[in-house]
Formats: C-alpha cells, structure tokens, sequence
C-alpha cells in the first residue's frame, strides 16, 4: 500500500471533534436535553488551555469535567469552549480548546469518542499508548480516569455510577482506522 498523503486519520479527527462541538453548542443554546450529560477529558497543559494553577497542580497531566447538573455559562466557538464549574466549592472558569479533549463520554446512552494526541509524526504514535487503546465495552466510570471533578463528587458520581456494566457500550478510538505497519 501508498503512504497516506491526505492524512484520512486526521480528517477523521477533526469531524469526530466536530460532533463534539455541536453536541455542546446545542447544549449550550437549549440546555441539556433529556438524561443526558458529558464526561470531557482533556490535556490540562495543552495550549490554549486556560485553568487555574490549583487544577493544573491537582491535574497535571489531564483531567476530566462533568457537565451535568452545576455548570454555567457554557460558551462554544469554533475552536473551545469556556464553562464554569465550581471545585471544592472555588468557582472557576475553564477554557478548553477541543484539541485538547481527549476524550467525550455521554453515559446516558453509552456513547463515547477517545482522541489521539496530535503529533508531528504520525510514525511516533505507539499503539499501546493509554490515549490511542480502544476501549469497547466499557461500563460507566469504570474505564474514566480517577481525577473526575465535581462541585460534590459524592453526589454527581453516585448518580452515574452503576455496579452493573452496561453492554453495548463502544467507546471509539481513531487508531482503529489507523494502518498498520
């Protein structure tokens, strides 16, 4: 086979970033429809991420958000968005540009994207890296990272948790699509 010029890989990555966008950007024109809510996880030290110093320390590497029942003033562009969420009740506003987003998650119909990091060669990427593995399968939380943040985490994690995996769960990698070596 040819080597891959047009970059399939990437274009697939923008478009599934894309879904992401206007999920959020009809969540937050009409608010959030029905049961559903967002896992987001992100990069905390991407550029154009914009977090306090405290998060980033908590969080030094990514860090997941839950939009659900307290968030605020959510604001989605063509490149981020900006939210407020309150932490260890410190309310904070967070700027995420959606390169950063590594991952999006709606547990309510089991439905989830994981994004590759953007590299500058695609060569480098290494299958068994955690943020290009495919999960499928996955029950609620149990495949999120430990440092999901929530005003009251007892609250918002009891009312996603369930001790029961939930099947047909896929959660959707783009090393998937990726050719193989």
């Amino acid at each position: 086979m040819g080597e891959d010029l047009i970059r399939y890989d990437l274009m697939v990555q923008d478009a599934l970033r894309g879904v992401v966008r206007k999920v959020l950007l009809e969540a937050a024109e009409k608010g959030l429809p029905g049961e559903h809510h967002f896992f987001v996880s992100f990069r905390t030290k991407a550029p154009g991420v914009k977090v306090s110093t405290r998060l980033v320390e908590r969080h030094p590497e990514e860090m997941t958000i839950v939009l659900q029942h307290q968030f605020w003033d959510l604001n989605v562009t063509a490149t981020h968005l900006e939210v407020g969420l309150s932490f260890g009740g410190i309310p904070e506003k967070l700027v995420i540009p959606f390169e950063a987003i590594t991952s999006f998650w709606d547990p309510s119909v089991d439905f989830g994207l994981k994004f590759e990091l953007a590299t500058a060669d695609a060569a480098d990427n290494d299958a068994t890296d955690e943020a290009t593995q495919t999960v499928e399968n996955a029950g609620p939380v149990a495949k999120l990272p430990a440092s999901v943040e929530t005003k009251d985490d007892s609250v918002e994690l009891a009312a996603t948790n369930t001790s029961e995996p939930q099947s047909g769960a896929e959660i959707v990698s783009l090393s998937a699509f990726r050719k193989k070596p």
